[in-house]
């Protein structure tokens, strides 16, 4: 929304609730009349309170409805909101202010509208007695909705390869499903985010949310006769709710936050806020992840980590899918916890042994129940008071893979589970971040996976798009997925590297472009069908491998060696900017802003910024436009205000408009703002590994900058307790000097080099907790 200023002319549609039912009221002398709330047209409470630091939960809900049994989907001990707006009725329009909003509510029908105090416009909420509620439209993009798009149909309005990034435009039915097309799998989340300075997020499960007019959007619950993944779980719902587990759907039950969100990182702040601060993840998941296909034996699966280190190719994990979805995998067929002893022919604790001795880490891929089970996942590790562990309990699940962790498993990927409601979504991650607490308690577990809900990143929930096609319009809609998987459902998302479903259009160039974009993806992460193909060194092999598939990649795109050296030097930046990554990491969970960000997130009033969803900020200042089309001799990119600097080049560039950027194969269009702060390690083989030189703080000139380098031991939760540093680097461009100070947390002693971009102008410093000044 543009900064509106409320008045009685400029609500949308011509609602106007509070004026007409105040006109009412005068004309006709009904003042003293008092008005029930309602609910789809019985008994209501309406509750609002504050939420966040700039946003209100509302909740309507049948009068005789207790929420203690209802539970919340995403909050687990944690304080109630306390409700300033309380009532069943209402004799006249009532105004309160909370949390520095306006809050009006009136009634015929129920219209809860929310203003700053300034009498700006944020949303107005209009309840019918169908069931519906109607919210605001503006002229910006809607981002956000979760994970994954709409399948392109050729009968809809939409073509058939159409990106969506704007989410205006169709009917969502947000039915969450496998799917094989450019967009993954979708993970619906109603997470709304107006880039005209709003937010909505409709909690209650599940709902279709309709944003095809210009200036009304329509959320409408699903009941269980509507949904396919509802009515699954409804045999035993009676049952469940007895073990404290709640039902999946309560006519008239609506919790629905609303934000403001004029200024995008205090909203951002809020969502984490409210759903849940994301929690650290173990520091060599910043590094490359290696997946694996068919095997043959343990020796092969040596071969391939003793290669990337003759080669010299950074790797920090080697992941390993099941047989079944694979013809021969780690383990018997899935589910199954035991590994194959046509691949094992020596012991799986001494192939761990050897894994872990070369600094790789080694996932397993796992399917931990049948998909046709009708019991709700449940429960808590370790079980609360009165919870019953039944064959539905995550700690029976989790028992099942104690032994792969006594044998040195380091993590987990978590397949399938698309037909899960959103309780078992969020208990599914709950598993596997407090098992393997259970067992290491002061060790940080990781899991992948298909997925989620907004509110998995409190349980360490990584996101991946699922089975793509590899195909040139695949790779450019995962920018838009993982834009509005980001600002809506984990700050913590990836997809498969060359995409999952190989074809005659899998090619070494269509390989190396996703390499690409997947070094500046929070998961970086190779996997696919013909999976030599998708190892780094793999197009300069001279056959490709087990193809498991009807139209693999075309053999003469084989005996190709330009690829390596490329794929190479990609997966060497990514290890370089292993302290910049990891204080993304911190502020995603510290800030709530993810790792790959919208543009709008830093440039809210740049109405073409807004609208652009095929490149992306890698933190504050970096911006990465992927190459997605085939041959490409140049790419348009979009610069912000400001200036900027070619990554490659050094070339200084006026933003505001865009510019065209000249490749080739081995470069992905990188631009710096001036004022710029990034850090930049030496080369390192995996996260672990020990260097000598010291970090290298490089600074582009022209503006000034701050940045906060967050550190601390990547492997233990004691950061939960204060164990970690903040160095804060401020840059003065004026005076061109560099100031080193503390920030929150424990004292450093480090060496920092502190090099001038573009002209690489070059200081060393020595700096142990107190001010240091480094002037050029």
């Amino acid at each position: 929304m543009t900064n509106r200023v409320m008045s009685f002319s400029s609500l949308r549609n011509n609602r106007l609730p509070l004026f007409l039912g105040l006109a009412l009221c005068l004309g006709l002398g009904s003042c003293d009349k008092t008005q029930p709330i309602t609910t789809v047209g019985e008994p209501a409470q309406l509750q609002i309170g504050a939420a966040g630091d700039h946003a209100l939960q509302i909740t309507l809900k049948p009068q005789d409805y207790d929420m203690e049994s209802y539970g919340h989907i995403v909050f687990e001990d944690r304080e109630k909101t306390e409700y300033t707006i309380d009532i069943t009725e209402l004799r006249s329009n009532l105004t309160e202010t909370i949390n520095g909003l306006e809050v009006h509510v009136s009634t015929n029908p129920l219209t809860v509208t929310v203003t700053s105090e300034e009498g700006i416009m944020i949303q107005q909420l209009v309840f019918d007695d169908e069931g519906n509620v109607s919210f605001d439209i503006d002229e910006s993009p809607i981002l956000g909705l979760g994970e994954g798009g709409p399948k392109p149909e050729k009968d809809a309005n939409w073509r058939e390869h159409d990106i969506e990034f704007d989410r205006k435009g169709r009917l969502h039915k947000m039915i969450p499903r496998w799917q094989a097309t450019a967009y993954g799998s979708r993970n619906p989340v109603s997470m709304l985010v107006g880039t005209g300075g709003w937010g909505l997020w409709m909690v209650t499960p599940w709902g279709q949310i309709d944003l095809s007019s210009d200036s009304t959007g329509v959320y409408s619950p699903i009941t269980p006769e509507q949904g396919f993944y509802i009515q699954q779980n409804q045999k035993n719902q009676q049952e469940n709710t007895g073990k404290g587990i709640p039902p999946k759907y309560i006519n008239g039950l609506y919790d629905i936050y609303v934000f403001d969100g004029h200024d995008p990182k205090a909203l951002m702040k809020d969502i984490s806020t409210i759903s849940g601060p994301a929690i650290m993840p173990p520091k060599w998941t910043m590094g490359y992840m290696q997946s694996h296909r068919t095997l043959e034996t343990d020796e092969e699966m040596m071969d391939i980590v003793n290669t990337f280190r003759e080669k010299e190719i950074p790797m920090d994990a080697v992941i390993y899918l099941g047989t079944g979805f694979t013809p021969v995998g780690w383990n018997t067929e899935q589910p199954s916890f035991e590994f194959n002893p046509e691949v094992f022919k020596k012991s799986p604790e001494k192939v761990i042994d050897e894994m872990h001795s070369k600094n790789a880490k080694v996932v397993l891929h796992v399917v931990t129940w049948d998909r046709n089970r009708l019991e709700t996942l449940h429960g808590s590790i370790p079980p609360k008071e009165g919870e019953e562990v039944d064959s539905s309990h995550i700690l029976t699940h989790w028992k099942e893979h104690v032994p792969l962790m006594n044998m040195g498993v380091d993590a987990f990927w978590p397949d399938e589970g698309d037909w899960f409601n959103l309780f078992e979504r969020l208990n599914r991650h709950k598993m596997y971040y407090q098992g393997p607490l259970s067992k290491k308690p002061n060790l940080r577990p990781w899991s992948l996976h298909r997925n989620g809900y907004l509110g998995i990143a409190q349980w360490g929930g990584w996101i991946w798009s699922g089975d793509t096609d590899s195909s040139w319009k695949t790779l450019e809609g995962q920018i838009a997925v993982g834009i509005n998987s980001s600002l809506s459902l984990s700050p913590f998302w990836g997809s498969d590297i060359g995409g999952f479903y190989p074809n005659e259009e899998y090619t070494a160039e269509l390989f190396t472009r996703w390499f690409q974009f997947g070094a500046f993806c929070p998961s970086f992460r190779s996997h696919g069908r013909t999976w030599w193909t998708h190892l780094p060194w793999g197009w300069g092999l001279d056959e490709r491998g087990p193809l498991e598939t009807r139209t693999p990649p075309l053999e003469s795109e084989m005996n190709n060696n330009t690829i390596e050296p490329i794929t190479k030097a990609y997966a060497e930046v990514r290890y370089q900017l292993l302290p910049y990554n990891y204080t993304l990491a911190w502020e995603a969970r510290d800030k709530g802003l993810p790792m790959m960000r919208a543009l709008w997130l830093h440039h809210p009033n740049d109405s073409k910024a807004k609208a652009i969803g095929d490149e992306y900020l890698w933190g504050e200042n970096m911006l990465i436009a992927p190459i997605f089309e085939k041959g490409a001799t140049g790419r348009n990119v979009y610069l912000p205000e400001g200036t900027w600097y070619d990554w490659w080049t050094g070339e200084s560039l006026e933003g505001g408009k865009t510019i065209q950027k000249e490749v080739d194969l081995t470069v992905m269009p990188i631009y710096i703002k001036a004022g710029a702060i990034i850090p930049m390690d030496p080369i390192r083989q995996y996260v672990d590994e020990k260097v000598d030189e010291p970090t290298t703080i490089k600074v582009w000139s022209g503006a000034d900058g701050t940045f906060e380098l967050y550190t601390d031991d990547g492997k233990t939760l004691d950061y939960l307790d204060g164990a970690y540093s903040l160095t804060k680097f401020q840059w003065n461009d004026a005076k061109k000097t560099m100031t080193i100070v503390a920030g929150n947390g424990e004292n450093i002693e480090k060496e920092f080099v502190i090099e001038l971009m573009p002209t690489g102008e070059r200081k060393q410093v020595s700096y142990s907790g107190d001010s240091v000044l480094v002037s050029f």
